[in-house]
């Protein structure tokens, strides 16, 4: 390589020797400028206006393509192989640079470095070249001359070997020692390859910077970003001299100092501008966010058409495609499609239990009778099934697909149709937390009912069209009864009350206390000369291999009649979803003398306490009065009933019996500890007062694990 240096006057030699020395030991730092401050006033005092500039992305387009076909293999190419890379050069009508001023660019770093100025007072005198440009524009204009001069030097490699033109030009600029020592310089070009692509990754980042439709002022850090990737150009620039015959051969730097240059520029990328970059585009997608969010808000509170607006904005693809499926039919359905019907969205988590849970499950048989009476009035509904995941991964991606295809309504296609603004607005406006909600959208777009499983699970289809209203509606044609307790899970029921029979159930998880009121709730039916129908209803909460034993033994003994463990859940699931939907209407109205509310929050104390044993009856004949109590207190009151066979024959059985309770046996006695246990994910009420004694109760908070 000295025969590079050779017939170079003398004054050359060290003009080239003081410019190696100097990038070998100066690189690092802005000749001899150590103060960050005083850096920064130099390079803006080069900067005078904005006023010029150009459409940068073609530009940026073909340098990528000279790179990237020009940092291929380039030992490869000496033996004339044939490049991967087949872009097609960008149009050059839409490329429209300054050509002069990229000239003078060109010009100032070769004079420069051929005379062996620093590297910190070229990148001024460069900058004063571009002065009226942005920042982001300066860099690319220095760039661009950096790119001819990479690419002409690839050109030349690729084929010096096979055509006759380039391999004389190589001759006249002394490269066929440097072409046939490549291999030698390998460390150097890798390492200069990587700054070169540091430096395109660092403009294609200021690029992004200032293509944000914001940008109001440049940031303080933008002038120190532009600072250092123009040094590097600078002194990417003298390698491909060196390696053009333009500059000696000797002036080729060190590949663990360019590589040094390179990991320093990534740095002050990284600090100064990447993490800018993204604080602005978080900036910028949380006002976006924002401005959906208040969208979201405005279309559920003003009157629409239909429900089109409403549904499209729920759940959409960008590219328009149909955002629904018909999990039936296995086709993608447009939003559009729904527009004449009711939507219940069934919004859920992902959860491999989901289809156990006896929501779901009351869910599936309303919609099955739904299908079979696809004409009926309160059959123009469809659900659609949209789960609320934060973060997908490969299992829940399958879980979704399995389940999704064992159910018969609708469900969103994809989960990425649910966009983050969506998720935030359902978890805080119809509060989703996890547990299975319905919300209800109308024909018109409105929001009718933020949660409807209650009503579905109370009264199934009759709830339709399952609207606030349409529940108050509900509950005031009802009345505590035995009828509304047990509903059809008895398919007796109907028959007993049309008969005027005497109906009890009774619910507890203590087979011996089960025993002796059903003998003794037997003997008094004789006694008294009624027909007595009594019907187990079981426990909240029972672990099934308890119920089971419970129910075969009864079935056994031949005991009573006993709902099978279905419908047992059902029945304490319903029952609680009553309480809940009583305390929502309690919101609105007032329920201070509300005999259902009453009712419910009775049994299901007696379901929770321990002091109970979860042991409780209720009477009644046909569906007129009905008498609760503890099961201790009934079987007490029925073991005394020759105590009380007169008021009996004055009044009847059912009020006797509740008055005997009330002044004979609830009144002595000793002491009473009541609670009542209700779920988390529930309407909670502030205060609960004891069913007992009606004070206030104490507020616990309980954590529990049943595992079968």
């Amino acid at each position: 390589m000295e025969a590079n240096m050779v017939g170079l006057p003398k004054h050359e030699k060290n003009i080239a020797s003081s410019f190696l020395r100097q990038g070998r030991s100066n690189r690092a730092h802005t000749g001899g400028v150590t103060d960050d401050t005083e850096l920064g006033r130099k390079i803006l005092a080069t900067h005078e206006s904005n006023e010029r500039g150009f459409y940068v992305k073609p530009v940026l387009a073909v340098i990528g393509v000279i790179f990237n076909r020009a940092s291929e293999d380039i030992f490869k190419f000496t033996q004339g192989s044939i490049t991967q890379w087949d872009i097609a050069v960008t149009d050059e009508k839409v490329v429209d640079l300054p050509t002069r001023v990229i000239s003078a660019i060109s010009l100032e770093i070769y004079s420069k470095c051929s005379a062996g100025v620093d590297v910190h007072t070229i990148v001024l005198d460069v900058l004063q070249l571009v002065k009226h440009y942005s920042w982001e524009v300066k860099v690319l204009l220095v760039l661009v001359t950096l790119m001819i001069t990479f690419g002409k030097f690839r050109l030349v490699v690729q084929n010096y070997t096979t055509n006759p033109l380039p391999k004389a030009i190589a001759i006249l600029k002394q490269l066929p020692e440097i072409l046939e020592h490549l291999h030698d310089l390998k460390p150097t070009l890798d390492a200069l390859f990587a700054l070169i692509g540091e430096i395109i990754d660092t403009t294609n980042k200021l690029v992004e910077f200032y293509d944000l439709p914001e940008i109001i002022a440049v940031d303080a850090n933008v002038p120190t970003v532009v600072y250092w990737t123009i040094r590097s150009i600078v002194v990417a620039s003298t390698q491909m001299f060196s390696l053009t015959g333009s500059l000696p051969i000797d002036l080729l730097t060190e590949s663990w100092e360019l590589s040094s240059l390179a990991h320093k520029l990534n740095n002050i990328k990284r600090l100064h501008l990447v993490e800018l970059l993204e604080r602005c585009l978080t900036i910028m997608q949380e006002k976006r966010d924002e401005e959906a969010f208040r969208e979201l808000e405005r279309i559920f509170t003003t009157p629409h058409l239909d429900n089109t607006r409403a549904l499209s904005t729920l759940f959409h693809y960008k590219d328009g495609q149909p955002a629904l499926y018909d999990c039936y039919l296995k086709r993608k359905v447009a939003t559009e499609e729904l527009s004449n019907k009711t939507v219940a969205l069934f919004i859920t988590d992902m959860n491999l239990n989901l289809q156990r849970g006896q929501e779901y499950k009351i869910l599936e048989r309303i919609y099955q009778q739904k299908k079979h009476s696809p004409m009926k009035m309160d059959s123009h509904y469809e659900i659609v099934w949209v789960p609320i995941v934060d973060n997908w991964d490969e299992d829940k991606l399958i879980l979704f697909e399995t389940l999704r295809n064992q159910m018969e309504w609708h469900s969103i296609d994809h989960h990425s149709v649910v966009s983050t603004v969506v998720r935030r607005y359902i978890k805080e406006k119809w509060n989703f937390n996890k547990k299975p909600i319905l919300v209800v959208i109308d024909k018109q777009g409105a929001v009718v009912h933020h949660d409807a499983t209650n009503m579905i699970c109370i009264w199934g289809n009759t709830a339709y069209p399952f609207t606030i209203n349409r529940e108050k509606l509900l509950w005031e044609e009802m009345r505590w009864s035995i009828d509304l307790l047990i509903d059809n899970l008895e398919p007796n029921l109907n028959a007993w009350i049309q008969e005027g029979r005497h109906i009890c159930l009774y619910g507890g998880e203590d087979m011996e206390w089960i025993r002796d009121f059903t003998i003794a709730a037997k003997k008094v039916a004789r006694d008294a000369g009624i027909s007595l129908e009594m019907v187990y209803v079981g426990k909240s909460q029972i672990k099934e291999r308890v119920v089971s034993t419970i129910i075969d033994t009864i079935h056994k003994e031949k005991l009573s009649r006993t709902l099978d463990r279905d419908h047992i859940n059902y029945f304490w699931l319903r029952l609680m979803r009553m309480l809940e939907s009583k305390r929502q209407l309690a919101k609105f109205e007032n329920t201070t003398h509300d005999h259902i509310l009453e009712g419910i929050t009775v049994i299901l104390s007696y379901d929770s306490s321990d002091y109970t044993k979860g042991r409780w009856a209720v009477m009644s004949k046909d569906i007129g009065h009905m008498v609760r109590s503890k099961g201790t207190h009934m079987l007490k009151a029925l073991t005394e009933h020759r105590l009380w066979i007169p008021r009996q024959q004055e009044i009847g059985f059912v009020p006797a019996l509740d008055e005997y309770l009330k002044d004979h046996v609830q009144p002595h006695e000793p002491h009473h500890c009541t609670s009542l246990v209700l779920p988390s994910t529930g309407a909670l009420p502030d205060v609960m007062k004891c069913c007992d004694c009606g004070r206030l109760m104490e507020t616990y908070t309980l954590f529990r694990c049943c595992l079968e």
